[in-house]
């Protein structure tokens, strides 16, 4: 028989164990054929060889609890706390009679509690905190039941009456789940509990005064319910209650004195009273108050009148908490008496007056939240006296003057809020030897002057808030040192200049706010790398250029704001992306085209704000699937078409904008049925018809329809049967002047036709002594391209689009300054950007600088290459007086002339060795088909023939190789010395290092990286060779440069490499 039982339980363990997920093998030793079987298997414990404990926590055993458990007959403990158990617990553990502890805490089981629990009598422990338990608590429970937590579960109903039955009860825990109804007043039988926990639940009513006849009563605790009316001042009277908490509820009334002084015989007990976030009016306390009170936390309820003096005598406090009140007066200088006292925060109150001295009595104090109050004078000087002060905040009050030079005394500062006071001055730099400040607010004060560059120092800081306040100059590049930065708030300041590229580099900066500012540049593309960003705000500022597609990588993004710049070209529908974003707000710049339809994927989109742009096309109707869109502003663009009857789902809306566009057709009715639209604008459109009835009554403002010539109907004082026969009596006078200008027409071509008849036959009679065509009109005649007027010389040669001089000029501003995008010796490259939102670069070569027929047959050859690495040419001008133009693409990111100048001024961390290699050989690859013209870089035999070729190409190639290599522009020097020449002496100098461009002083002499460097310059010096015939052809250079070596086959009296050299 005993043998039958150990071999049940060994097979029930078994089952139990072929249940889980065992990720670990934490179970794989338990082998039936040990034999000390199964009591020498891990978790197991026995009594006479019989199993008495399972305990196997913090396993990460996962499945669900095997029914054969309940063969375990001796069972007195189950411990499977904090693992990944999910089901149901099974009703036969119930047969486990002998079971005195049961740990199931931190699993994810499910379903109700099981009733059958009840039957376990000699139960004293249940633990199922944590778990995803639901449902009503029905029957009994175990009756000789003392811990029972059952917090961080989804039970819902009334808390069970029977509950006060269950008189060994010792600690209830109830925290963190659904329950509802009053606090059962049969608590008060349970005359051995101790601990009492019902937080976060939805209890409502009053607290039971029954309570009070909880004599064991330790600690009390029902925050965040829907408890109200007083707290019987009976249970300040129990002997052991150390703790009462019952903040966030809708307490009122009077605190009874009983929670803050002993009033019986007995010593004082209670050591924590938190009451914060209700509705108590009133606090009464005792002259001679013996308590033992550290923690008081009376905050944002209603309390008003003077400090309450008494509370001065509790001298065991070490936290008081009074903010959000509406306490008034000085604070009394009595304050010092709290010698203990760690935290003090008296914040949003109506005291006034100055901090008292007295205060700095408080030796103790790490914690000074006076924010949100009246006081006034200079900051206290007294205060760098307490050395102990993590957090102080004094914002929000009348301080004036400056900071004081002593605050670098309070060097364990975390936390310093100065913010909305009258402070000004600059910048201290006692600050910025803060070492510890995470947190530094100075916001809303008159601060002025730059931002000092030793702000860098503070290397700790999360939240950096300097707004609205009078600083200048440009943001210090030494903020990108500050790496744990997650908001960086400059706002509303005279701030300049661009925004530094080192700001690309915080990882974890989810908030930039920089708006009304005067911050120029192009629209930064490096916030792209954030990959935290939640929060940009750059609106009101001077930023140009486009909207970065690469914005759409910030997956995060909930509010970007660009409005009110300067920002051109079109809305990228990559912004759709952003799936998290909730406002948009790129109003008030100069955008283009269509608005696009990919923004419907934004579904949690609450403003829209678009207006104020040139914006054309149709309101796309996918707009209505942001259902979240609360604004939708789109006034003030070039908007055509209808007006979508589809934004009539747009549910939640409350201002829609449309004005001030070329919308037409009628407003469609619908609109009225969007509940909460409380704005409406559709003036100065072209919109027809009659205005729904429901909408002008809704609307009665005239202004919100006003400038629709053709709109009829209340609130507008026109008539809609007027507006038909204005209508008819307009459509006859249209076919009167058709019809009269279709004859003129006909009368005109005859006209032409009889004027050039006569004509054709004088240049026949002429003919025969007429010259032949100019070669520059017969070459852009063969070249296939479109002349922009017929004038001759004056020609705008385009291989593709058809774009005229004359929009050429006005989209250079006629060449104005602002549009320069870069200078060379061989001119001036401008930025185009026309009308139809086309953006294109022009150079502008000097005056006289290369012949008209010269000029035209090196444009034809540079529109034939094309290229993924070569800048496309789209066409040219030439005419007088020596006006000489190439037409290109625009590139936002610059040209490899850019990108060089850029790497020099970053590290290399834009062009590392490995990236100039492979440039390089793209650019050689680029040049094995053809022949390839230029306009720079030419060799010397073609300055002097003017005819390009092979040779001259390479050399040509050789120049740009040098440098990309040294990073030096050959129109950087002088007449008597080039880039080979400069090249060719810092080697026979052995200056190497000279030729390194910065990106690339880190290159290890010792390095692989380094021999190819070098191998990568003899190239170049082969490639410009003084003799054409030692050039080497483009097909060796692309082999020389694949395998990154100097083949021995090629010789070269112009290779000064190959001396020993001294590096």
């Amino acid at each position: 028989m005993l043998q039958a039982q150990h071999q049940a339980e060994i097979q029930a363990l078994m089952s139990f164990k072929l249940n889980l997920h065992d990720p670990f093998g934490a179970l794989n030793g338990w082998d039936p054929s040990t034999p000390s079987a199964p009591c020498d298997w891990r978790g197991v414990a026995c009594t006479k060889n019989r199993v008495t404990e399972l305990r196997l926590p913090h396993l990460q055993l996962g499945g669900r609890l095997s029914n054969r458990l309940s063969d375990l007959k001796f069972l007195t403990k189950l411990s499977l706390r904090s693992n990944s158990f999910n089901g149901t617990i099974p009703a036969t553990l119930s047969q486990c009679r002998f079971l005195r502890a049961v740990f199931l805490q931190y699993n994810s089981l499910s379903g109700g509690f099981p009733s059958e629990i009840s039957n376990l009598t000699d139960l004293t422990t249940l633990n199922l905190a944590q778990n995803q338990f639901s449902g009503e608590i029905s029957g009994d429970l175990p009756r000789n039941i003392k811990y029972l937590d059952l917090s961080s579960n989804l039970f819902s109903g009334s808390i069970p009456k029977s509950i006060g039955n269950l008189s060994q009860l010792q600690l209830i825990n109830l925290s963190y789940n659904q329950f509802s109804g009053e606090v059962p007043t049969s608590f008060g039988e349970l005359q051995q509990l101790q601990y009492l926990w019902l937080d976060y639940n939805l209890l409502e009513g009053t607290l039971p005064s029954a309570l009070a006849k909880c004599s064991s009563l330790v600690h009390f605790s029902a925050e965040a319910n829907k408890l109200s009316g007083v707290i019987p001042a009976a249970i300040g009277n129990l002997p052991y209650l150390q703790v009462v908490s019952v903040s966030r509820n809708n307490l009122t009334g009077t605190v009874p004195v009983s929670l803050f002084c002993n009033v019986t015989v007995r010593p004082p007990s209670i050591r924590i009273v938190q009451l914060g976030f209700n509705l108590f009016n009133n606090v009464v306390g005792l002259e001679q108050c013996h308590s033992v009170l550290q923690v008081l936390d009376l905050s944002r309820n209603q309390i008003g009148g003077v400090f309450p003096i008494w509370l001065t005598e509790i001298t065991t406090l070490t936290m008081l908490d009074v903010s959000g009140n509406s306490l008034s007066g000085e604070v009394p200088v009595q304050i010092g008496n709290l010698s203990k006292l760690q935290q003090l925060k008296m914040a949003n109150n109506s005291f006034y007056g100055m901090v008292p001295i007295e205060i700095k009595q408080c030796s103790s104090l790490h914690v000074l939240d006076l924010e949100g109050n009246r006081f006034s004078g200079e900051i206290p000087g007294f205060l760098s006296a307490m050395t102990g002060l993590k957090v102080l905040s004094l914002g929000g009050n009348l301080f004036s003057g400056s900071i004081p030079s002593s605050v670098r005394n309070l060097t364990q500062l975390e936390t310093l809020n100065l913010g909305h006071n009258n402070l000004n001055g600059t910048l201290p730099e006692e600050i910025m030897g803060l070492s510890n400040l995470s947190t530094l607010d100075l916001s809303g004060n008159k601060f002025s002057g730059e931002i000092p560059a030793s702000i860098g120092n503070l290397s700790q800081v999360v939240v950096l808030n300097l707004s609205n306040n009078r600083f200048s100059g440009k943001i210090p590049a030494s903020l990108g040192a500050l790496f744990k930065l997650t908001t960086l708030d400059l706002s509303k300041q005279n701030l300049s200049g661009e925004l530094p590229f080192e700001l690309s580099g915080l990882p974890n900066l989810q908030v930039i706010a920089l708006q009304e500012n005067i911050l120029s540049g192009d629209v930064p593309e490096g916030l792209s790398s954030l990959m935290s960003l939640r929060y940009v705000n750059l609106s009101s500022n001077l930023f140009s250029g486009h909207i970065p597609e690469t914005f759409s990588f910030l997956h995060s993004l909930a509010v970007l704001s660009l409005s009110n710049n300067r920002i051109t070209g079109m809305i990228p529908p990559e912004l759709g992306n952003c799936t998290e974003l909730e406002v948009l707000e790129l109003g008030s710049n100069s955008l283009t085209g269509h608005i696009p339809a990919d923004l419907s994927g934004l579904l949690r989109l609450n403003v829209l704000d678009l207006g104020g742009n040139n914006l054309t096309g149709e309101i796309p109707e996918e707009i209505s699937k942001c259902s979240s869109l609360t604004s939708l502003l789109l006034n003030g663009n070039r908007l055509s078409g209808s007006i979508p009857d589809s934004l009539s789902e747009l549910s939640n809306l409350t201002m829609l904008d449309l004005s001030y566009n070329s919308l037409s057709g009628n407003i469609p009715a619908n609109l009225s049925l969007i509940p909460g639209l409380v704005y409406f604008n559709v003036s100065s459109n072209d919109l027809t018809g009659e205005i729904p009835v429901s909408l002008g009554s809704r609307f009665n403002n005239p202004s919100t329809f006003a400038g629709n010539q053709d709109l009829c109907g209340k609130p507008l004082d026109r008539k809609c049967e007027d507006v038909a026969v204005k209508n008819r009596r307009k459509r006859l006078i249209l076919l009167i002047v058709a019809v009269s200008c279709a004859a003129s027409l006909v009368s005109l071509c005859c006209c032409f036709y009889v004027f050039s008849l006569l004509r054709w036959r004088k240049k026949l009679k002429e003919a025969a002594g007429e010259k032949k065509p100019s070669p520059a009109r017969a070459s852009s005649g063969a070249s296939g391209g479109r002349s922009s007027t017929d004038s001759v010389g004056l020609k705008l040669v385009m291989f593709n689009n058809k774009i005229t001089l004359a929009e050429t000029i006005e989209a250079t501003r006629q060449f104005a300054e602002e549009n320069v995008l870069s200078r060379s010796r061989y001119g001036l490259v401008f930025k185009a950007c026309y009308n139809d939102g086309m953006v294109l670069s022009i150079r502008r070569l000097p005056d006289g600088s290369l012949d008209e027929n010269m000029f035209r047959k090196e444009a034809e050859f540079l529109g034939k290459v094309k290229h993924r690495n070569l800048t496309v040419l789209r066409g040219y001008y030439a005419g007088p007086p020596d006006l000489r133009l190439l037409v290109y693409d625009y590139m936002p990111n610059g040209n490899l002339a850019t990108l060089l100048q850029e790497a020099s001024h970053q590290d290399g961390h834009v062009l590392n060795w490995p990236m100039r290699h492979l440039i390089a050989l793209g650019i050689a690859r680029a040049s094995t088909s053809a022949p390839v013209g230029t306009l720079g870089y030419v060799s010397p035999e073609a300055v002097l023939t003017g005819e390009t070729t092979k040779e001259s190409d390479v050399y040509s190639f050789g120049i740009v190789l040098l440098e990309l290599l040294t990073g030096k522009r050959p129109v950087t020097f002088s007449e008597d010395e080039d880039i080979v020449k400069w090249v060719k002496k810092q080697l026979q100098r052995g200056q190497i290092v000279e030729l390194l461009e910065p990106g690339l002083l880190e290159l290890d002499p010792e390095s692989s990286e380094w021999e190819e460097f070098l191998l990568g310059i003899k190239v170049g010096l082969l490639c410009t060779a003084p003799d054409p015939l030692d050039r080497p052809t483009m097909a060796d250079i692309v082999f020389m440069l694949e395998g990154c070596r100097v083949g021995a086959d090629i010789p070269s009296s112009a290779d000064p490499t190959s001396q020993h050299s001294p590096a």
